[in-house]
């Protein structure tokens, strides 16, 4: 072999990989391409029922029910806890929500409501009692 015919068939042998090489990968994304119409479906093509089906309804304040805390607003998601919250007096009501709802310390209750930390503290205890003794009235049904 000529050293000229030889350059070219090594010419024409790369030519060939390269080609080979393209063709490969024609043919994995149109198997790819395949794959992903047998497996997947288009939003445009699903019938309105089944598109409900993936609807997602946000609910912000649905079934929340609102107190009003010294100029704060407490959102209870809960019924129960909401319904057992509302048979505490005002004053008690206020010492739960602003330390549990509003993450207060006692101390902070106190100078707020203009209470000593021990009766913030002791007013607190009670209220958790008869909030628990509500609740659990209401879980035995």
């Amino acid at each position: 072999m000529k050293p000229h015919s030889q350059q070219e068939q090594k010419q024409r042998t790369f030519e060939h990989f390269c080609k080979q090489i393209l063709k490969n990968e024609r043919n994995d994304y149109h198997r790819k391409i395949k794959q992903q119409r047998e497996h997947e479906v288009l939003f445009s093509e699903l019938s309105p029922k089944t598109l409900e089906q993936f609807a997602v309804w946000d609910k912000y304040f649905e079934d929340t029910y609102l107190f009003e805390i010294m100029g704060f607003e407490v959102a209870v998601a809960d019924e129960l806890l909401a319904e057992a919250l509302k048979t505490l007096p005002q004053d008690r009501l206020q010492i739960i929500l602003l330390s549990y709802f509003l993450g207060m310390s006692d101390p902070e209750i106190a100078g707020r409501l203009n209470l000593i930390r021990r009766t913030v503290s002791h007013r607190r205890k009670n209220s958790l009692q008869a909030l628990k003794k509500f609740m659990e009235g209401y879980a035995d049904e």
